[in-house]
């Protein structure tokens, strides 16, 4: 008889970890940070962000997402190499949406630094930085990490300021309303996906060790996602490598390290699936580390394992184009099983999109929020979009649907 899975920390309410206990220490300048074995302050991580653009101006630059309920920033490093192409595929990895799992937190700002410190030193790192823009946004939900006050991380909470669950607040493509209005921190990350187009996602939790791949809404006999078997080969690498350096890594929740979202507890309004169907981008959940919020002196025992699988995630995207098989074109048809006969080019698109075939009866444009905004005269095959704003819309004729993003 199996055992039962390990329960899924964002899928109960939480109890809340000790991190009094902790050997928990705290970086109050960015020298204290050199052997990463600290969490640094708010105004540390700062400056950290703001030091590397001053470090090395010509391979990145710093955005700002938007601000926290509590107005502190949501920052994003976008690194970017000399030798770069204008057509590079995006890549993105956010972490610590749960204010209380900090280990990805730490882990990412680790990443940023060991990626432009090797640039042109590091054959792997510069051709890998040359050939793909990387977005990196090590901290989402700054009131919760932060909490008690900019300098500790200890007593750190899950939900935001105004008490919500981050990870239980973005539409669902799968028709259920989130409880709460949204909140500004998912309605920046929101803006900010669809003012990119990126390709492949994950997004960093702790309470865990596994990989969590989509869906979230079903399990996988209910529905299974069409590119689970894409997704089963990228978390078999991931984690074999890290195991590569310990043995015992991402074995608390089953013993292959990873499991599609739904199967091991089913949620809804999660930011999974809603970047999967939402913005054609391949996104997963990353369980870092079975405690949420870890002694610091742990962190870079659990970098050392951890390192290599995340430079390799980012390279997962090379094998993947706007047109392949393996990325997302009306997914959501693919998962409910629809026979979608509506087709259109290019997606992203500009001031027009063309019908591959014309369409028999009338087409309806709507945005993302289920608002008619244009129509489309059966037999034409081209719909200008030049008076919308840019985001996601759906194309309907008759019980068919396809989705595309106006850049």
């Amino acid at each position: 008889m199996s055992q039962p899975l390990k329960p899924r920390p964002d899928a109960f309410p939480p109890v809340p970890e000790n991190n009094d206990v902790k050997a928990i220490q705290m970086a109050t300048t960015i020298a204290e940070m050199a052997d990463w074995d600290r969490y640094p302050t708010y105004s540390t991580y700062v400056a950290m962000m703001n030091r590397w653009v001053e470090q090395y101006p010509s391979i990145c630059r710093l955005d700002t997402i938007g601000t926290s309920v509590n107005g502190r920033l949501i920052l994003c490093m976008v690194i970017k190499g000399e030798s770069a192409m204008d057509n590079n595929p995006e890549f993105f990895y956010s972490s610590t949406m749960h204010g209380d799992e900090v280990t990805g937190y730490v882990m990412m700002l680790h990443l940023i630094d060991t990626l432009l410190s090797g640039y042109g030193s590091n054959q792997q790192y510069t051709d890998l930085i040359d050939s793909v823009d990387i977005y990196i946004n090590p901290l989402s939900n700054p009131d919760g990490t932060y909490f008690r006050g900019d300098n500790t991380v200890s007593g750190s909470i899950r939900y935001n300021a105004n008490f919500v669950d981050l990870n239980r607040n973005y539409p669902d493509p799968f028709g259920t309303a989130p409880l709460d209005p949204e909140q500004p921190e998912n309605t920046a990350m929101i803006a900010y996906f669809t003012n990119h187009h990126f390709l492949l996602s994950a997004n960093l939790h702790g309470g865990s060790e596994v990989m969590n791949y989509p869906w979230d809404s079903f399990t996988s006999s209910q529905r299974p996602h069409p590119n689970r078997e894409w997704w089963m080969e990228v978390c078999k690498r991931f984690v074999d490598t890290c195991r590569m350096y310990s043995r015992s890594c991402f074995r608390d929740v089953n013993s292959e390290g990873y499991i599609a979202g739904g199967d091991w507890y089913v949620i809804s309004n999660g930011r999974q699936d809603y970047v999967n169907y939402y913005h054609n981008c391949l996104e997963m959940t990353m369980e870092v580390s079975s405690v949420k919020t870890l002694s610091s002196d742990k962190l870079p025992s659990y970098w050392r394992f951890l390192q290599n699988s995340f430079v390799n995630y980012i390279k997962e995207i090379l094998s993947i184009t706007p047109d392949d098989p393996v990325a997302i074109h009306d997914v959501y048809a693919q998962t409910m099983g629809n026979d979608c006969n509506l087709a259109l080019y290019p997606n992203p698109a500009g001031d027009r999109v063309f019908l591959r075939e014309s369409m028999p009866m009338e087409s309806v444009l709507y945005n993302a929020y289920g608002a008619e905004v244009l129509r489309l005269p059966a037999h034409q095959k081209v719909l200008d979009i030049s008076s919308l704003p840019t985001g996601l819309y759906i194309l309907r004729c008759g019980i068919n649907s396809t989705k595309f993003i106006k850049r």
